[in-house]
C-alpha cells in the first residue's frame, strides 16, 4: 500500500513549511506519509480540493487565501470552524465526507499556555486586529477563561462587530488604557510588512507577554516595539504554526506529536 496522502493548499504556497513539519510528525509516529504543496488558482479551490480527495487524499491544510473557500466547500464544520468562519484543516471521514476544522486558536493557546507557560485564566487579554486571523482565535481565547478580552482595530466598527459576536468588548486604539493588559496578541494584517498598530507604548507597559502571530528569522517590528515599551516577554507565532499543525495531524491520524523537538528544529533552521 502507498503511504497516505496529505497536502497544503494555498496561493502562494511554495514557501510553506508544512511538509517539513508533518514529515517530522510522521517520523515520531513511526510511519510514512506523503505531503504535498498544492497551488490552487483563485476561484478554483473547490475543484482542486475535490480532485485531491478523489485521488486518495486523506486530509489537507488550507492557508491564505482559501480558508473561507474551504469553509463553504466542506460537507460539515466543527464548532471552532463555524465560529471562525474559516477552515484550515480538512479531514476525510470514513464515509468519504469532508469535515472542516480550524486549529489556529488551539495552536495559539497551546503555544502560550504549554510552551511559554503563561496562564490565560483570569488575565486581561488584548487582541489587536479584527480580520480573519483574529476571528479564528476568539472562541478558544474566550474558552480559556480570561478576566476580560478586549478587541481593538484600526477600523473601530470591525472591532465592535467581532467583539459583540463573541461576547467580548471593543475599545478604540487611541483609548486603550496604559498598563491595562496582561497579554497582548497582535493579529493585525500588517504584521509581516512591519506595520505597527497605532497604540501608545504605555499600553504594553505592564504586559506579561506580547505575542505576534506572525514569525520571522528576526524579532518582528511589533516585538521590538513591545520590548521598548516595557513588555516583560515577547514571542512570535512560530510555536503557533507548529502547534496548529500538530492539532491537524492529530485530527487526521489520532496521534498527537511531541512539538518540542519540531519547534527546536524550526528555530535552528529559520
Amino acid at each position: 500500500m502507498s503511504a497516505p496522502l496529505y497536502a497544503v493548499f494555498g496561493n502562494p504556497v511554495a514557501h510553506s513549511r508544512s511538509p517539513l513539519i508533518h514529515q517530522m510528525f510522521a517520523r515520531q509516529e513511526g510511519t510514512a506519509i506523503r505531503y504535498e504543496r498544492i497551488l490552487a488558482e483563485p476561484g478554483a479551490f473547490g475543484q482542486a480540493a475535490a480532485d485531491f480527495f478523489a485521488a486518495g487524499g486523506q486530509g489537507a491544510n488550507v492557508t491564505v487565501p482559501f480558508k473561507t473557500d474551504a469553509c463553504h466547500w466542506a460537507d460539515s464544520l466543527s464548532e471552532r470552524a463555524r465560529a471562525a468562519g474559516a477552515v484550515n484543516t480538512l479531514i476525510k471521514q470514513a464515509d468519504g465526507r469532508i469535515t472542516g476544522d480550524n486549529t489556529d486558536g488551539a495552536g495559539l493557546l497551546r503555544d502560550i499556555t504549554a510552551n511559554l507557560q503563561v496562564a490565560l485564566a483570569g488575565k486581561r487579554l488584548l487582541l489587536l486586529g479584527a480580520g480573519g486571523a483574529a476571528r479564528g482565535v476568539m472562541l478558544p481565547l474566550q474558552q480559556a477563561g480570561p478576566a476580560s478580552l478586549t478587541v481593538a482595530n484600526r477600523t473601530a466598527g470591525k472591532a465592535q462587530e467581532l467583539a459583540e459576536a463573541f461576547g467580548a468588548q471593543a475599545c478604540p486604539l487611541a483609548d486603550l488604557p496604559a498598563g491595562g493588559f496582561d497579554v497582548v496578541i497582535n493579529a493585525t494584517s500588517g504584521g509581516l510588512s512591519g506595520e505597527l498598530p497605532a497604540i501608545a507604548p504605555a499600553v504594553l507597559s505592564a504586559c506579561e507577554l506580547a505575542y505576534d502571530m506572525v514569525y520571522a528569522a528576526e524579532p518582528t517590528a511589533f516585538l521590538r516595539f513591545a520590548e521598548q515599551a516595557g513588555a516583560r516577554r515577547g514571542a512570535d507565532g512560530l510555536g503557533m504554526l507548529v502547534e496548529q499543525a500538530a492539532e491537524s495531524y492529530y485530527l487526521w491520524r489520532g496521534f498527537r506529536p511531541d512539538t518540542a523537538p519540531v519547534l527546536a528544529a524550526m528555530r535552528a533552521n529559520p
